[in-house]
């Protein structure tokens, strides 16, 4: 299991010495978060990445994210030029030595909460989800600016995309991610690279838009569309576990590590019908066996990379909501702490 860190750059007020810092730390998780979806990324940008990690003894092994354009989505002709364009970001994310490629392919919005900032009983605050809050405001309203709203979107043209996907219902998003996963895998199998798929988060659909990779089900479809070891997933404790149909112990057993190429491991509090509260990662912070899941991922043969999820802001902290340092290195030394019991027990 490899340790890393979500770093957004050198303009992330948790640099890249703090990252150091943190105990068993191997890497950073990072993009090039300069260029527009759909387009080539710069080689020499993405050797600035993993020179600036490789200065302070971290590797540039996992990418997150190269963004899916939402063409290649909605199954539209430019598709081909994109997924090309997609494939070169392969070839040359693999010349500097990046492993795995984290992404996801929710429609319109990535992750979505209805407070960024929830006051929780000792004082820190954290992200928060409440469906019904959500569902009350209207994207076309712009009355919605969240982490996963894309506010390079106007007015209009969030209207013509929304107009778009209104054709485009789940088993058509399905046609469409079998596409494009069965153009970038051979080039991945030529590049070493694993292709990671994050969970929709939250694991149902939003605005009535369709959502396809929430839960174990999802999985079974998508490896019988290409069971390629290369085309995995991003196992997201939190988004799984915000549907509490989901058990993430067993898609651990099904599905099997090979296929497990990242881990997000961040805890959760269900407090009431799809509504939710991200907390310390402690297990009992929150919903989720943190002790049970990293069990199995070890008894399974994990051996791929890891890092804590969102954190809540604690000791005054302030910054990129759920990516603050301390309650994430905090998290960090925690999961490392149980991921050495669990190796030392099975030794004994």
């Amino acid at each position: 299991m490899k340790m890393t860190f979500r770093w957004y750059g050198a303009s992330d007020p948790v640099t890249l010495e703090n990252i150091r810092q943190i105990p068993k730390m191997s890497g950073i998780v990072s993009a090039v978060y300069s260029v527009p979806v759909g387009e080539i990324w710069g080689e020499q940008d993405i050797s600035e990445v993993a020179n600036q990690a490789a200065r302070n003894g971290l590797l540039f092994e996992v990418v997150e994210s190269v963004p899916v354009h939402e063409d290649i989505k909605l199954g539209l002709p430019s598709r081909d030029i994109l997924i090309d364009n997609f494939c070169e970001n392969i070839r040359r994310l693999s010349a500097v030595g990046v492993k795995c490629i984290c992404y996801n392919f929710m429609p319109v919005f990535d992750w979505l909460r209805s407070d960024l900032k929830k006051k929780l009983p000792d004082g820190s605050n954290a992200l928060s989800y409440d469906d019904a809050t959500v569902l009350s405001l209207d994207p076309l309203k712009s009355e919605l600016s969240l982490p996963g709203w894309d506010e390079s979107y106007t007015k209009d043209g969030l209207t013509a995309l929304m107009e778009k996907y209104s054709s485009i219902t789940e088993e058509k998003l399905w046609e469409n991610f079998a596409y494009f996963i069965n153009k970038i895998v051979p080039v991945c199998e030529q590049c070493d690279v694993n292709m990671a798929i994050h969970p929709d988060d939250p694991p149902w659909g939003i605005f009535g838009l369709p959502r396809i990779i929430t839960g174990l089900e999802s999985y079974r479809k998508m490896l019988k569309i290409n069971d390629s070891t290369r085309n995995g997933i991003t196992l997201c404790f939190g988004s799984l576990g915000a549907d509490p149909q989901n058990d993430i112990e067993n898609i651990i057993k099904e599905i099997g590590c090979k296929y497990i190429h990242f881990v997000h491991a961040r805890n959760i509090k269900i407090t009431g019908e799809r509504c939710f509260e991200e907390s310390a990662h402690p297990s009992d912070c929150g919903s989720i066996d943190m002790y049970a899941l990293l069990k199995a991922l070890h008894a399974g043969g994990f051996d791929g990379f890891i890092r804590p999820d969102h954190g809540r802001m604690i000791w005054g902290e302030t910054g990129r909501a759920g990516y603050g340092l301390y309650d994430r290195a905090l998290g960090s030394v925690y999961l490392t702490g149980l991921w050495e019991a669990i190796v030392k027990g099975y030794e004994q």
